[in-house]
């Protein structure tokens, strides 16, 4: 590991950092290795490096393990003690800050596994063998294939705590059970973990129902074993393992697909350098599942399981209740629901086929179809603006993940203020500019209306609103069909009543089929 520059390596102390994503690893498992400058200097970089992993024990060994790439137009892989990709290096000369590497333990792995690096800034400065963090073999164990012991729901609420969805299944019966259970024995709570997932379950001890400044404990399937891990979420990122092993009596297994673990942690550990929470506090429970990509845990498939309540971990058995769509998601939905599909479309039918009717009945000096127009439309700003804010008090700011829901929201929001703001200086009746008003009035309003129902329909798949799919989709498809019907069948039978009725009453079915959707989640 050092290079034939014909310079020593410095004497200084280095400049760059090794880190791992994680401290414990399996026979055939696969740690991320990263090799960074370490310092916000934008001047600082290198030019040349070379990554091995050497016994803890005997580092005259040689190399031990083989690496995968993760940047192959920065890097690539070395043969050293016939072993091929034993080591990492440099494709070129070109000025880096970072490289990340991915390295797989051997069947036949030494205990303790330290990495090294060599590094070059330039031709006659380098510093070699720059001593890495040490990883160990996991003690992990895997749970007999028929055991059933601790993966089932008797005992929740009596003798364990539960955490359960669907509510009352049972993860011994149905492979689609998400399940977490957890009981205090001595100064030390046992939890268990099960749930269907192609890369991952976890679950997270909580001040509040958002994600950030958690402890978060992940069981990560490796094709053939999994690995078992604590970690630490700083706001919305990927999780930070601990390097210090704080679980015991680890155990696991791998079933068509259902990924179960087991593991004990002391009530309190000393020191908060490992952002442990202790467990004789109150916490939400999160509970979330997804896919791993090259030893890195993906996003949640789903939004996670919550717990209704705070919980004392250590405190008395509780069967828990949890949801997945919050509760201010679901009013932001009603609300949209119920202006857009509603009270707009309905306020349109009145002001555009009701004017001949009535003609001599007036409710408070105004003709009752614009009574009912301006109610109906007001009860639409007033619904937007309520439903427009909610997301913001749940999301905390604006949300990154909602793709173009949001941006359509804000444009509807705008366009729903405006529309009020310009009828309040309609010109008279009789005005030679009334047909100014007229279609300015009704191009906002229609805009309005089209862009809406495409934020609707984007906004049914969003993550945190958990609507069944596809009818959702088609029952919403068949509610703008219906307008849409309505619509041309009224124009044409302008002064029919029956087509009236049957446009009311349909109106009214779909949107109690919709509202009976989201009620029941």
């Amino acid at each position: 590991m050092i290079p034939l520059h014909s310079h020593h390596s410095s004497s200084e102390p280095s400049p760059y950092n090794i880190s791992v994503d994680k401290v414990k690893f399996s026979p055939g498992g696969q740690i991320k290795v990263t090799l960074s400058t370490g310092s916000s200097d934008s001047k600082l970089y290198f030019s040349g490096f070379l990554i091995q992993a050497r016994d803890f024990g005997h580092p005259s060994a040689g190399a031990v393990g083989s690496f995968a790439l993760l940047e192959p137009a920065v890097s690539q892989l070395l043969q050293c003690n016939n072993i091929e990709g034993s080591a990492v290096s440099h494709t070129s000369s070109t000025h880096k800050t970072e490289v990340q590497v991915l390295w797989t333990a051997p069947q036949n792995s030494p205990s303790k596994i330290r990495f090294q690096v060599t590094v070059v800034q330039k031709y006659n400065l380098y510093w070699a063998r720059i001593l890495g963090p040490v990883v160990s073999l996991n003690d992990t164990s895997p749970l007999p294939p028929q055991s059933t012991a601790g993966f089932s729901s008797e005992g929740c609420g009596f003798k364990k705590s539960c955490l359960r969805d669907p509510v009352g299944c049972d993860p011994h019966s149905s492979p689609h059970c998400y399940f977490l259970s957890f009981w205090t024995e001595d100064q030390s709570v046992v939890f268990e973990l099960s749930g269907l997932a192609s890369g991952y379950v976890s679950f997270a001890l909580s001040t509040d129902k958002w994600m950030g400044h958690d402890d978060v404990y992940l069981c990560i399937n490796y094709t053939d074993h999994v690995d078992i891990s604590a970690a630490y979420v700083v706001e919305r990122t990927h999780p930070v393992t601990s390097s210090e092993n704080v679980l015991r009596d680890m155990a696991w297994r791998l079933s068509d697909g259902v990924i179960q673990c087991s593991f004990r942690r002391n009530i309190r550990i000393p020191g908060r350098s490992q952002n442990r929470f202790d467990l004789d506090q109150t916490y939400y429970l999160f509970m979330a599942h997804g896919r791993v990509d090259n030893g890195r845990t993906h996003r949640h498939d789903r939004q996670p399981l919550i717990s209704e309540s705070q919980v004392v971990i250590t405190g008395p058995p509780e069967d828990l209740g949890g949801s997945r769509s919050p509760l201010l998601i679901k009013f932001h939905g009603v609300f949209m629901l119920i202006a857009w599909m509603t009270t707009v479309s309905t306020g349109v039918i009145m002001a555009r086929y009701f004017k001949p009717d009535w003609p001599e009945t007036t409710v408070c000096g105004h003709r009752v179809w614009f009574q009912f127009h301006r109610a109906l439309m007001i009860l639409t700003v007033l619904l937007t603006c309520t439903g427009f804010i909610l997301p913001f008090i749940y999301r905390r700011g604006w949300s990154k993940r909602a793709g173009s829901h949001p941006y359509l929201g804000c444009t509807v929001m705008l366009l729903a203020v405006i529309q009020p703001i310009v009828a309040l200086f309609r010109p008279a009746a009789d005005s030679s500019r009334r047909y100014i008003f007229n279609w300015v009035h009704l191009g906002t309003g229609t805009v309005a209306q089209v862009i809406a129902v495409v934020a609707i329909f984007l906004g049914i798949h969003q993550q945190a609103l958990l609507l069944p799919a596809p009818w959702t989709t088609g029952l919403l498809a068949g509610h703008v069909v219906w307008f849409v019907l309505a619509d041309i069948v009224l124009e044409v039978h302008r002064r029919g009543l029956f087509p009236t009725v049957i446009y009311l009453c349909g109106n009214f079915v779909c949107l109690t089929l919709l509202l009976g959707t989201i009620s029941r989640i």
